[in-house]
């Protein structure tokens, strides 16, 4: 079952929670995944336990959006939530989320969690700024899709340059500086033990929240298309490039035209992912949300700081 907000499900579909011989445990799986429009206003939803609704909640969410559950059930809890993606990812709305939350990964292995105003939330010119304040203005900003769940893609935006060469030194203007500070993302392990040929290693696969088909199998790579983390030419990541500086970690929102083909970019990578139709809104990034997206991260990250600064 796809997704994407504009895909038509057959009509027979919306009775299905009526037929005693459908298993309770594939309506956590469908309210998983299916779209919003057509669980709230098409769909004939069976009675569930508040246990499996939880389970709904957890899976389809972001850890970080729990914050929204009241003393209500996880029925209403799920159902409201829904109804709140439903609305913000259509229309630029942000009467119940003045601002927005999100994450810079910094080169001395600190991280901060930021907030901008969700009216004026701009990734492109916030991550311009970050390049401004780290001498980082000559390198290209790029944007990499990590992980899309149903309802939200995160993306990180960072900067890529060839590492330095022993023994040379490039005295030529013309030449594109090399910068030589890697900050606390890993390179390396992920590149060993997240290899797209042999997907080994000491990382689960995500369950909370549920990864959509695109990432089914993350942290490891899923083929097909939709997974473009490994760019390059056979086990060559990037090219030979390789992530330098800070890193800006980001939730967007997805709505009915976020996949479309915008522009002649590369689908799936820089800017086709930032700039266009449906491409706008965005939701909180916070701690919690990285430690489960990313929870290899947790023994990275040498100090966490709520706000600006550096921790001192």
């Amino acid at each position: 079952m796809s997704t994407i907000f504009t895909t038509l499900y057959e009509t027979p579909l919306r009775t299905l929670g009526v037929r005693s011989v459908v298993p309770r445990q594939n309506w956590v799986e469908i309210l998983s995944i299916a779209n919003p429009g057509y669980l709230l206003y098409h769909a004939i939803i069976p009675n569930m336990s508040d246990r499996e609704w939880e389970e709904c909640f957890k899976r389809r969410f972001l850890p970080g959006w729990r914050r929204w559950k009241n003393d209500g059930n996880w029925r209403e809890a799920f159902l409201k939530m829904l109804h709140r993606v439903q609305h913000r990812s259509s229309v630029s709305c942000t009467s119940d989320e003045a601002w927005t939350k999100y994450i810079v990964l910094n080169r001395n292995g600190s991280a901060n969690e930021l907030e901008n105003s969700s009216r004026n939330f701009n990734p492109l010119a916030m991550f311009n700024e970050l390049k401004l304040q780290n001498n980082l203005a000559h390198l290209e900003t790029r944007i990499r899709l990590v992980l899309e769940i149903a309802d939200v893609r995160i993306l990180a935006f960072g900067t890529l340059t060839r590492p330095h060469m022993q023994g040379c030194t490039g005295n030529d203007p013309q030449s594109t500086p090399a910068v030589d500070d890697h900050g606390v993302y890993p390179m390396q392990e992920l590149s060993a033990s997240m290899n797209p040929i042999s997907p080994s290693g000491p990382y689960a696969r995500l369950a909370h929240p549920r990864p959509n088909p695109s990432h089914a199998k993350y942290p490891f790579y899923t083929p097909g298309g939709g997974d473009k983390r490994w760019l390059g030419s056979g086990e060559v990541e990037e090219e030979g490039l390789q992530w330098v500086g800070g890193m800006m970690i980001v939730a967007q929102l997805l709505g009915p035209h976020t996949h479309d083909v915008s522009s002649d970019w590369p689908l799936l990578q820089d800017l086709d992912l930032a700039v266009g139709p449906g491409r706008s809104n965005y939701a909180s990034f916070t701690w919690s949300d990285l430690a489960v997206v990313a929870p290899w991260m947790e023994e990275r990250i040498t100090n966490k700081i709520s706000g600006a600064g550096l921790g001192h």
